[in-house]
């Protein structure tokens, strides 16, 4: 089934213009979605805006827009005011600058785009298409939409285009802010971890190899809700012991799983065993996870 478009625009490339079509890249259709329904009578529930000062309902044409500058002040504004401040729309994806794409963090990465060529413009798209391929490059765009204006990247796969809209820097949080406490990483340790880091190795992402496990047993259960079956509920498993092994051994077992030889290629300082301590407790070594169902 073909794509339909969602949007028309046109990519600015120096002096060449691009004429081409958004297209969703996902389907936010796969979610599933459930509404609110009176239990008494299956009737599906309005929202309404309640004023707790007034204890009354508030029409919408009885609201207005605030920003709380401070703890419960708040400044107002008419839709003719916020409506003067909007990017106004021009369809044109203007390129800034071109770079490498391995220099954008993919924490910039927000919602995905395929592009594809309108009328006249199959020529200069496959032009792009194939000058940022050759390059190695991605191309930094900026596009107005629907009153805001958006930072893009476009960059190929194969040959076509796809459009990434990109957070702006104050939206991304630094990893600075993540409290992270300095832990000595042994030799030994990291030889093992790096074993079984290539064990479990792929040298390409298959995507198709994942399921939305949830949303399959969601899926079911409607499905069976619909054809009117009786649904029981199975317990939940009980999720495994706080059980605290030692990091080296539970790297080991891991390896091992694998069908590995733990410590074969190991330094020769492992060789070397120190006294026999109490276990040492390694948290990150062994995470607790829910049983299936």
């Amino acid at each position: 089934m073909a794509a339909r478009s969602i949007a028309s625009a046109t990519i600015s490339f120096g002096m060449v213009s691009i004429p081409i079509k958004l297209y969703s890249a996902t389907q936010a259709s796969a979610g599933i979605s459930f509404h609110l329904l009176h239990d008494k009578c299956k009737g599906r529930l309005k929202q309404q805006y309640v004023c707790p000062t007034d204890n009354e309902i508030v029409p919408r044409d009885h609201m207005v827009k605030g920003y709380e500058f401070t703890k419960d002040r708040y400044v107002t504004f008419t839709s003719e005011e916020l409506e003067a401040l909007e990017e106004k729309a021009s369809q044109a994806i203007e390129i800034t600058e071109f770079l490498p794409l391995e220099k954008v963090d993919p924490v910039y990465y927000e919602k995905a785009y395929y592009l594809g060529p309108d009328k006249g413009g199959a020529k200069a798209y496959h032009l792009l298409a194939e000058a940022l391929q050759k390059t190695g490059l991605a191309a930094i765009a900026k596009y107005a939409a629907r009153g805001k204006g958006y930072l893009v990247l476009l960059r190929p796969v194969g040959d076509r285009l796809l459009m990434q809209q990109l957070y702006y820097q104050d939206e991304v949080r630094p990893m600075a802010d993540v409290p992270v406490d300095e832990a000595e990483v042994k030799e030994a340790e990291l030889h093992l971890a790096m074993q079984l880091v290539k064990q479990t190795a792929s040298k390409e992402f298959h995507p198709e190899a994942y399921k939305d496990e949830v949303r399959e047993r969601e899926l079911a259960l409607i499905q069976k809700r619909v054809e009117g079956e009786e649904i029981s509920i199975a317990p939940s498993a009980e999720a495994p012991g706080g059980q605290i092994i030692d990091l080296m051994e539970a790297l080991k077992a891991s390896l091992a799983s694998k069908g590995g030889a733990p410590g074969a290629e190991a330094p020769a300082a492992e060789e070397r065993k120190p006294p026999k301590r109490a276990p040492k407790r390694a948290a990150a070594a062994t995470p607790h996870k829910a049983a299936k169902k």
